[in-house]
């Protein structure tokens, strides 16, 4: 069984930045790709961005493009999100993700029943 833990919300001003991270935990983790959903009050839940385990290729919302990294590092089985310039509509909880079965690119990486695996959430505020 895997497990996900996510660290690193919090409420912070427009224009700031805070760096998310998801541990993962498992005997056998091995992931095909990892990814980071939000869900704002009252949203539907929403893509952010993913990352292929191998070979670190990356996909992002074209609302964070330019604004968030994803990145991860294989020997601590952890993935980060570094979110900078933040906006007040980025406020949400964010979700990490992690898909087990192995293909697909963005189409099948943005869409959230792809993924086997999610952690608990953590709480993203972003307000003056």
């Amino acid at each position: 069984q895997v497990q996900l833990v996510e660290s690193g919300g919090g409420m912070v001003q427009p224009g700031g930045s805070l760096r998310l991270s998801c541990a993962a935990s498992g005997r056998t983790f091995s992931p095909y790709a990892m990814a980071w959903f939000r869900q704002a009050p009252g949203k539907e839940r929403e893509f952010v961005a993913a990352c292929t385990w191998r070979n670190a290729n990356t996909y992002y919302s074209d609302s964070v493009k330019g604004r968030f990294t994803i990145s991860r590092d294989n020997g601590k089985n952890t993935m980060y999100l570094q979110m900078n310039s933040l906006k007040p509509e980025d406020t949400a909880v964010y979700y990490c993700a992690a898909k087990q079965t192995y293909g697909g690119a963005y189409y099948v990486l943005s869409t959230d029943y792809n993924y086997n695996y999610w952690g608990q959430g953590t709480q993203v505020t972003v307000s003056s």
